[in-house]
């Protein structure tokens, strides 16, 4: 059975936005399904940022992740260490990877370069769900997590802006998407 790795990442911001290079990874939700979207096991930590460990009170009111959570979580390069230890004994049947829309793909991009980290996923074929739900449904723009799932006909489970629970309902919609079927090796 093929598995996919969704994942979904809250960094650091403030009102307005800031651009991706000035963002730093406070959380990450990781969730491996099946093809139907079927969680099989789940990964969530808190992630504490080096360059800006206060986070903005924007920040802080988006996410409901308290300082206190940030202050007591551990560095990404530990984090992502205890992520690729969970990740490993899936990676033979793993298909690939998703988030919804480009920015996570980014960010991890952005944080493994900034920190020197190695990671499987770097070599295995990313999706952006955000676009292939757009496409699959032929709407003339990619729409939100939450309209994606109305448009779909159903609603957001659990709190919007934290990691575990936005993977959890981008993993909803992956049986929609029309995901390409994994290669044999």
């Amino acid at each position: 059975m093929d598995k996919w790795l969704v994942i979904d990442l809250e960094a650091t911001t403030d009102e307005g936005g800031w651009p991706v290079k000035d963002m730093e990874i406070v959380e990450i939700g990781a969730s491996l399904v099946d093809r139907e979207g079927h969680e099989l096991d789940h990964f969530k930590r808190f992630v504490r940022p080096l360059r800006r460990p206060c986070l903005t009170a924007f920040c802080r009111e988006l996410t409901h992740i308290a300082q206190s959570d940030i202050d007591t979580a551990a560095p990404l390069s530990m984090v992502w260490e205890q992520f690729e230890h969970w990740l490993a004994p899936h990676r033979p049947r793993l298909a690939g990877w998703t988030s919804w829309g480009d920015y996570d793909r980014r960010q991890l991009e952005q944080e493994w370069r900034r920190h020197g980290l190695a990671s499987s996923l770097a070599t295995a074929p990313h999706i952006n769900l955000k676009q292939r739900f757009a496409d699959t449904r032929q709407l003339k723009r990619a729409v939100g997590l939450k309209t994606a799932l109305q448009l779909a006909g159903m609603s957001f489970q659990g709190q919007q802006h934290r990691a575990l629970e936005d993977a959890r309902n981008t993993a909803r919609l992956l049986p929609l998407a029309a995901l390409p079927n994994a290669q044999s090796g």
